[in-house]
């Protein structure tokens, strides 16, 4: 498949981007050259290969959730280097 210029500036435009004759068939030679792989890649014989989602076998370690207590108030307020009814007491950085 080949790309055309009005193709590539109709998807400049979608994209909001602004480009310049050199730029259009910069982008023309390079679009048209990944399609060219893309069709390699599509000769390649895949019947009897099962699809797979990742190239290894790497599965995500996820622990188990378990409830747990939080700190308390007393421990939180302890750690503050202020705190004022039952609050943590910080500097005013808005005026």
């Amino acid at each position: 498949m080949k790309i055309t210029e009005p193709e590539v500036v109709h998807v400049a435009r979608l994209a909001r981007l602004k480009l310049n004759t050199g730029e259009v068939e910069q982008f023309q030679k390079d679009l048209n050259s990944i399609l060219g792989y893309m069709d390699m890649l599509s000769e390649i014989d895949t019947t009897g290969i099962t699809p797979v989602v990742h190239a290894t076998n790497i599965m995500n370690v996820m622990r188990p959730d378990t409830i747990i207590g939080s700190q308390t108030l007393s421990d939180a307020l302890s750690n503050a280097p202020k705190h004022k009814a039952g609050n943590i007491v910080v500097p005013k950085v808005i005026e």
